[in-house]
């Protein structure tokens, strides 16, 4: 029976998947451009890799996220260091202040055509474990702290609309993640 898959074992075989993926090549990637087909395939691979060795809740398009898991929480960005992906994982300005409410795991890779033997080499450059209490918006994070730690009022802010306040009215409260 294979064990279930836990956050500290999620991070050590995103490590060990990374190693075995660049020591390899890959002809169904000779030629691709497309940075979200190349995320793609790399997550299937990942998830191919744990399935064979791990016990874990599957994510899907609906619940937003690759391990839904109460235990785990956590999504999977791919992103190309040569061209790094611009999506924004922030549904709203509460997550960009105050964290996205789940982990992610981030793949940083480097691809490499080679025309004699008509396949791709991956390279891994990063792989990161972030926390979700890690996961705000650093420069918004960032100038928020300055404003509150400069001892803003709610007219400091320049809220014209009531839908923010709230939220804004919260930061003055909590101060948000640092």
């Amino acid at each position: 029976m294979k064990p279930d898959l836990t956050i500290n074992t999620l991070v050590t075989a995103a490590g060990a998947f990374c190693e075995k993926v660049s020591a390899h090549r890959h002809v169904d990637l000779y030629g691709v451009t497309d940075g979200k087909a190349i995320g793609t395939y790399i997550e299937h691979k990942f998830h191919q890799f744990l399935e064979s060795r791990f016990t874990y809740e599957k994510g899907s398009p609906a619940k937003g996220i690759d391990f839904p898991g109460d235990t785990i929480q956590t999504d999977i960005k791919v992103t190309s260091i040569n061209q790094p992906q611009s999506s924004c994982p922030f549904k709203n300005a509460s997550q960009k202040i105050f964290g996205l409410g789940y982990n992610l795991l981030v793949f940083v890779y480097s691809k490499a055509d080679n025309p004699e033997t008509r396949s791709a080499k991956l390279e891994f450059v990063s792989c990161s474990f972030l926390r979700k209490d890690r996961t705000a918006d650093y420069t918004t994070t960032f100038r928020l702290r300055e404003m509150i730690n400069d001892g803003a009022t709610k007219e400091d802010w320049g809220i014209s609309w009531t839908g923010i306040f709230p939220l804004m009215r919260l930061c003055l409260t909590k101060s948000p993640i640092k």
